[in-house]
């Protein structure tokens, strides 16, 4: 079964908590708090394999969550980080947010990449002394890690991509072209996944083509097989238009030719505007008193595209369209490499629930990462800068959440690094 795309949730582990711990050994008076810090949850990590070619191994499980971390222990022993969990996808798989659709990353290259990280560690009660606070009784808990939805949408790496209506000979092409052996019979349908192959041109020439199944009328809207596949020609550099110029289901040429390009049209119009040769297919067949070709030739010209006469099934013409292709794609950029376009959302500075007050005796510990970020740049040696930390602290309404909690004059606020008494 070919599957390319689906859904799947991802979720970092959970930090471990820091420990509360006390020194305790013979002969040694207050060995003070010696509690460690909680190992970092794993992340989420994707990584390309190329022996895969299919989403099915998502098919059945939907759901991905790293190792936690462990908690610390006393003697200040931290604990260990949780393992990563490694999730691989085919090369060419886009990931993208579910709630917006937005890109985070094109796993087209062989960089792996951290799509949910792991919560950090809480701190054990040894940061936490100091010479005013000689006995801490609290630790940090772990935080979680971060849960996201995204979907996973794959895109094949191909660098030209067949595409027609059903049983043109697409299969057949890519059969005798290259050592990709596809499904061929006469009847409509028989492609239900794309075929990948590569074509050997001549030496240190080649290039990967895709036979992409049958595209209907209707297709860009959701009719028939097509509209599921047509995000495989996304990537591709150049287009090979396969026409039954014989007529022999009984369709004419130029009609087929111009609902094809229709349908590219409106699926994508970059994809309508993607570089095309056409392929007049089974000219073996042609009757002797019909003027399809010269009818297809006119059309195709017309459209500013070349048209070769070919025959899949007797290879006639095969390997001369094989090289134009090549001396083509020479002239044109490599394969498409999707650019992010998710941006993670930050916490508002302005934002008072953007942080977590746990109360300890008269101790608050303050977090947030728009908090961590401020102290991080802020420099506490000059005093216009703290009176700059004051007023963003008074504004976002920290002040205000600690006087409604019952905090007091004389207490001790610990924000990260810093310290300092509350006074009102």
């Amino acid at each position: 079964m070919f599957v390319d795309k689906v859904r799947i949730t991802v979720i970092g582990g959970r930090g471990g908590d820091g420990a509360v711990a006390f020194h305790r050994e013979k002969y040694v008076n207050a060995g003070g708090p010696d509690g460690g810090d909680g190992g970092h949850g794993g992340s989420v990590i994707l990584k390309v394999n190329d022996n895969m070619s299919t989403l099915l191994d998502f098919r059945y499980k939907r759901k991905y969550q790293a190792q936690a971390g462990v908690n610390g222990m006393g003697r200040k022993m931290a604990g260990k980080r949780g393992e990563p969990l490694i999730i691989e996808v085919p090369r060419g798989t886009v990931v993208r947010d579910a709630e917006t659709n937005r890109v985070i990353v094109d796993m087209s290259t062989d960089e792996d990449f951290v799509i949910a990280k792991g919560g950090r560690g809480g701190w054990g009660n040894a940061h936490y002394a100091t010479p005013t606070r000689q006995v801490p009784r609290f630790a940090k808990a772990g935080l979680k890690g971060r849960e996201r939805d995204v979907i996973l949408e794959l895109k094949l790496l191909a660098d030209v991509g067949l595409v027609g209506f059903p049983n043109v000979g697409k299969s057949t092409l890519l059969s005798v072209t290259s050592n990709a052996r596809p499904k061929i019979a006469n009847y409509h349908f028989t492609t239900l996944f794309p075929n990948l192959g590569v074509i050997y041109v001549d030496e240190g020439v080649s290039f990967v083509m895709a036979d992409i199944p049958g595209i209907i009328e209707g297709a860009a809207e959701g009719a028939g097989l097509g509209h599921d596949f047509l995000r495989h020609i996304d990537r591709c550099r150049l287009l090979v238009h396969v026409v039954d110029v014989s007529g022999s289901e009984g369709r004419d040429p130029v009609e087929d030719f111009n609902a094809i390009c229709d349908e590219l049209g409106s699926y994508s119009a970059t994809l309508g505007d993607r570089p095309m040769i056409v392929a007049a297919n089974k000219v073996d067949l042609l009757p002797p008193d019909s003027d399809n070709l010269r009818r297809l030739r006119t059309v195709v010209e017309a459209a500013g595209c070349e048209l070769y006469e070919i025959s899949a099934g007797t290879t006639q013409g095969t390997k001369n369209l094989m090289r134009v292709v090549a001396q083509k794609l020479s002239t044109l950029p490599p394969v498409t490499i999707y650019e992010p376009e998710y941006v993670e959302p930050e916490a508002q500075p302005g934002d008072p629930q953007a942080v977590e007050i746990e109360h300890y005796g008269s101790t608050w510990l303050i977090t947030g990462q728009w908090l961590e970020r401020m102290v991080q740049n802020i420099n506490f040696d000059d005093y216009e800068s703290r009176n700059y930390f004051d007023q963003m602290l008074r504004k976002s309404g920290l002040f205000a959440r600690l006087e409604e909690m019952g905090i007091q004059d004389g207490d001790t606020v610990d924000i990260y690094d810093l310290e300092f008494e509350y006074q009102r």
